[in-house]
């Protein structure tokens, strides 16, 4: 049964496509690639625990992935940091072949069937070490608490998020469609008797908001859901936005975390990409965040942004460590098919793949040297060297929300337009999905729908 057509262009002979077939053979349980018309095929075979239909699914997509791969690097060498793997959670894969056949075999099917790179078999393998207490401190009836904010001062040149330009009058027709979502996933948590885990506020930009607007909406959630969890996490994110009263604000709602996330501390990157601030903005918006008793603040760095090199790249780690961040958040640029980007790719020259990687390890070494460790990791479609996205913390500063969201291990009621409410099937290794629409008046006349459908998912 052939399940696709995927054209290639090796860079040798770009004006040659070349055609992979793909075939599965449910009978035999294997999974087989080859060229047309008459290309060598490549076949690969894979076990399926009967008992467990998704598993059957899962075993049969990563065999075709793994015989396309193999079958790829026939025709032309490439050393691929994470492999055959696709995923964006390659943590969580290693996790679950390690509880199903051991560490030892888990780790040699990492390297041996997914091709993964030996130091990013090791990240994986820190990082789920360092992730363990916090999950095994999950129980069944925990929740987190999602609030997403979609609105931002400017639009990032690679950004595909759908954020709104902020404005009052769509932020004073949002929000009251938000408390609305915000209370009826307070009385899901109390009729199913939920436990609420950790609390985020994501977007977009939540300080966009006004000081009096941030004051209603923490008061509302606290009130709703009688708390924020063990954390609340308040993205602050663009530097332009933060202000001394909305810091106060998260402050006297009890908040401790929060993110003032710089990308680069280059000005010239910084225009480039968009961003209505400096990296003088970016410093001071630190330094009142830290006078102000922020026990905790992560920065968000992109390797591989337009137009940077190695130099650049370097005096940003520099400028970070002498802030000393207790988190610090390095991704790695991918290239987004709805982002201003993705169109302009012309206009912009990116970095190579070497320099990205180089970026990347220069990121773990900057983080080590003020005491961060890695944490989390995420990877995405089109990241610059096939790379990944990697969370950094001092020791007690993790975030938990950012583990629970990362790993699928905790439900999570997502509250705002373009949020993703997720329940987590205990013990099952199933997860369901409810997407908010992420058109604002769409969001608003749906709230009664999006209700039933989550209080039929999690009050079974």
């Amino acid at each position: 049964m052939f399940l696709g057509l995927v054209p290639v262009t090796p860079d040798e002979t770009p004006e040659t496509e070349l055609t992979i077939r793909t075939a599965l053979d449910r009978e035999t349980k294997t999974a087989a690639a080859q060229t047309e018309p008459d290309g060598e095929p490549v076949t690969v075979a894979y076990d399926v625990d009967a008992a467990d239909p998704l598993d059957g699914k899962r075993q049969e997509k990563r065999a075709l992935k793994r015989a396309v791969y193999a079958l790829m690097q026939r025709i032309r060498p490439t050393e691929m940091p994470w492999g055959s793997l696709t995923g964006i959670r390659p943590t969580k894969l290693l996790r679950e072949l390690c509880g199903r056949v051991g560490e030892e075999e888990a780790v040699r099917q990492f390297r041996d069937v997914f091709s993964v790179r030996i130091d990013k078999l090791r990240l994986a393998a820190t990082i789920n070490a360092v992730q363990k207490p916090i999950l095994e401190s999950v129980r069944e009836n925990d929740v987190d608490v999602y609030v997403g904010i979609p609105y931002c001062k400017t639009r990032c040149l690679y950004c595909s998020f759908g954020a709104e330009i902020a404005k009052a009058n769509a932020i004073e027709e949002y929000l009251p469609f938000l408390f609305r979502d915000i209370e009826n996933g307070a009385r899901l948590v109390r009729d199913g008797g939920y436990h609420v885990r950790a609390s985020y506020l994501g977007g977009g930009t939540p300080t966009v908001l006004s000081a009096e607007q941030l004051d209603a909406l923490m008061t509302h959630l606290c009130t709703q859901y009688g708390g924020f969890g063990a954390e609340c996490t308040v993205e602050a994110g663009r530097p332009d936005t933060i202000t001394k009263e909305k810091l106060a604000v998260l402050r006297d709602h009890g908040v401790e975390r929060i993110s003032i996330n710089p990308q680069t501390m280059s000005d010239e990157t910084l225009r480039r990409i968009g961003r209505a601030h400096t990296a003088a903005q970016i410093r001071d918006a630190f330094a009142l965040a830290r006078s102000m008793g922020f026990s905790s603040i992560n920065m968000d760095l992109i390797a591989g942004l337009p137009g940077e090199t190695v130099a650049d790249f370097e005096r940003t780690l520099n400028g970070i460590k002498a802030l000393q961040p207790d988190n610090l958040t390095i991704h790695t640029l991918a290239i987004k098919r709805s982002s201003r980007l993705k169109e302009q790719l012309d206009r912009y020259p990116l970095p190579s793949r070497e320099d990205v990687e180089t970026m990347i390890d220069m990121g773990f070494t900057a983080a080590k040297e003020i005491g961060l460790w890695p944490y989390y990791m995420y990877r995405q479609k089109y990241q610059n060297g096939n790379l990944e996205n990697v969370g950094y913390a001092a020791a007690g500063k993790l975030c938990v929300y950012n583990v629970d969201m990362m790993e699928e291990t905790t439900s999570i009621l997502a509250h705002g337009a373009g949020a993703m409410t997720k329940r987590v099937f205990f013990g099952q290794n199933r997860v369901e999905r409810i997407p908010n629409p992420k058109d604002v008046p769409t969001y608003g006349a749906k709230l009664d729908l999006l209700d039933r459908q989550k209080r039929a998912m999690f009050l079974l």
